[in-house]
């Protein structure tokens, strides 16, 4: 090979050197100029979120009154989370209060969803009605139930009124006042259905063709197309569902305060109580982490029996 070739080949190879470098160049900026994007995200996770979770997790051995100085107690919080009757009841009406209102609350806005997805005139007006409750405030639509639930002038007693039910106590009942804040959520599905509906939208339509050439009626297309389709949906709003479900505070510090008694004694309202009520900071932080525990548990066993019965399109067996 000639030394001019050579030449040639060098001056090649340090053009592509130099465009490498070029490029990485550009990836570096690229990814400068994303995190920066993203800056006021992470300040607000620092912040608000992971310095929190941080100083939880010390003061659950200290005891801190708020207007005094934190006190290192060593284990006392976890003795006393062991010994507190209290807790037991908290987790009860918690876990009582997710086992009703999360299937009811999904089946319900699955059910709206199916309506609405079927484009009738008109469906645009139906879908804002049905997903307006659930962007109500929750001050203003716990209200709103308070006196729907009212004993004496409620709605809910003349509904009932109507087919020869005797009048309720509802939330002044121990045995009725869960099941009214299970109504509450089951009422702001809106939410939920709009993710039904999306995922609806996204079943192919040649699905329900093939099954009604085989002769499949609407419960079979529901049962063999609908739900298998729909089922990473459904597992995401199953998920979001006992997540909120377990962190339910607002409604029932307004209308019940965890009354009466106990009946509606949720663990959130517990935790609020100890913190601001109490002025226990310590013994609160170990209820919240409590509580983070507990849902991690279920949201990791909810991942792995979802290998179950969740169908992903184009997964490989």
């Amino acid at each position: 090979m000639s030394p001019k070739g050579i030449g040639a080949l060098g001056l090649t190879a340090l053009f592509q050197r130099h465009g490498q470098r070029h490029r990485l160049s550009l990836l570096q900026q690229e990814a400068i100029a994303g995190y920066i994007a993203i800056l006021p995200w992470l300040l607000g996770l620092v912040f608000f979120a992971l310095g929190p979770i941080l100083a939880s997790f010390i003061l659950m051995f200290t005891h801190w009154e708020v207007l005094t100085p934190p006190r290192f107690s060593g284990l006392e919080n976890l003795q006393r989370l062991a010994a507190d009757p209290m807790v037991p009841i908290a987790l009860f009406n918690t876990l009582f209060y997710t086992v009703l209102a999360v299937p009811f609350h999904l089946a319900a806005a699955l059910f709206v969803a199916l309506l609405l997805n079927v484009g009738v005139k008109g469906t645009n007006i139906y879908r804002v009605l049905a997903y307006l409750p659930s962007q109500m405030p929750v001050v203003a639509s716990s209200i709103l139930w308070f006196f729907i639930f009212s004993p004496t002038y409620g709605l809910a007693n003349q509904v009932l009124s109507w087919v020869g039910i005797p009048p309720q106590k509802w939330l002044w009942d121990v045995f009725l006042v869960k099941p009214s804040l299970v109504l509450m959520a089951v009422w702001a599905l809106g939410n939920s259905m709009i993710i039904f509906l999306a995922g609806l939208q996204g079943v192919p339509e040649v699905l329900y063709e093939a099954a009604k050439i085989d002769g499949a009626n609407v419960w079979r297309l529901f049962r063999h197309v609908t739900l298998p389709m729909l089922s990473p949906t459904i597992l995401f709003n199953l998920i979001v569902g006992v997540i909120g479900s377990f962190q339910i505070f607002t409604n029932v510090f307004l209308m019940t305060d965890g009354g009466p008694g106990t009946a509606s004694l949720m663990l959130v309202l517990y935790i609020y109580r100890n913190a601001f009520v109490y002025f226990r900071m310590g013994y609160a932080s170990v209820l919240a982490w409590l509580l983070l525990i507990i849902v991690l548990i279920l949201t990791v066993l909810q991942f792995r029996l979802s290998r179950l019965w969740v169908f992903y399109e184009g997964e490989v067996k």
